[in-house]
């Protein structure tokens, strides 16, 4: 088990004994949607960081955001570290609605170039072996994502985290596909021996923006690929008072917030106990 397998399982586990932890923070996190549809997205970063400050006392975790990981080749907005065992691994965030969701930017082009050179399609065994080994996919088995999932109009949400190694398993057929609904630039789409979709790469030149590059799936179509840390969905309500806290704190001094964080580490010591983590 991967460092960042194991965090999972933790993760899992003390979401299932404390759900009214989560359920709080993603409330918290989707209640930013009514200030901007993608506020909530940068936001979502800090709070999963901080829940598994707060929570999770076998981990520590550091909000890197724009600062390091996205300057280089990383797309990565969180630092985790086992505080047992020292282990250290990169977390990236995804905020998404249910449906299309982006696991990898590509942001080197790579992807889409390499099934290139497979032609077409892509379904012989031998073709998947080389693939699979090939180094541009071989992160694709084990990408650190974490993503929140909203249903708005139902005000749910999940926790659907991409399994790669089911998902490679499940793989039969790849299929260079030029056009569709909407679309503009070719995919690469890979395909179970039901026909069902999995997973695509999609045009990955430079000239393609980020919704249009890179490794994407979808919650619906591939939910058999995902698992649900928190263990299905979770219904969520929109905390109005929370925007009134944010729009007032934008015209406090440091001194009001000052005040104003200690009572909100008063809440968090007092769900601790109520939650008996402490």
């Amino acid at each position: 088990m991967s460092a960042y397998q194991d965090f999972l399982a933790r993760f899992k586990l003390l979401i299932s004994k404390n759900p009214d932890l989560i359920t709080t923070t993603l409330s918290n996190i989707f209640t930013m949607r009514l200030v901007g549809n993608k506020t909530h997205g940068d936001l979502a970063e800090i709070a999963i960081a901080e829940f598994i400050n707060q929570y999770m006392y076998d981990f520590r975790s550091i909000h890197v955001g724009k600062d390091l990981f996205r300057a280089k080749e990383h797309e990565e907005d969180i630092k985790i570290i086992n505080e047992i065992t020292k282990a250290e691994f990169p977390l990236s965030l995804k905020a998404y609605g249910d449906g299309p969701l982006q696991l990898s930017t590509d942001k080197h082009f790579q992807m889409f170039t390499k099934l290139q050179e497979f032609g077409e399609v892509i379904d012989r065994q031998e073709d998947f072996a080389r693939l699979w080994k090939d180094p541009i996919f071989a992160n694709f088995t084990s990408l650190n994502v974490l993503p929140l999932i909203y249903d708005e109009k139902k005000l749910r949400c999940n926790i659907l985290v991409f399994d790669g190694e089911i998902a490679k398993n499940r793989v039969t057929r790849i299929v260079l596909e030029k056009v569709g609904k909407g679309r503009i630039h070719p995919v690469y789409r890979f395909y179970d021996d039901q026909g069902g979709s999995v997973c695509e790469v999609r045009y990955g030149s430079g000239t393609a923006n980020a919704l249009q590059r890179g490794l994407w799936t979808h919650t619906q179509n591939a939910i058999s690929c995902f698992d649900s840390i928190t263990n299905g969905w979770i219904s969520y309500s929109h905390n109005r008072i929370l925007v009134t806290l944010f729009s007032h704190a934008l015209l406090s001094t440091a001194k009001g917030h000052e005040a104003a964080l200690a009572k909100l580490k008063e809440d968090i010591e007092d769900q601790k106990h109520r939650s008996k983590l402490r």
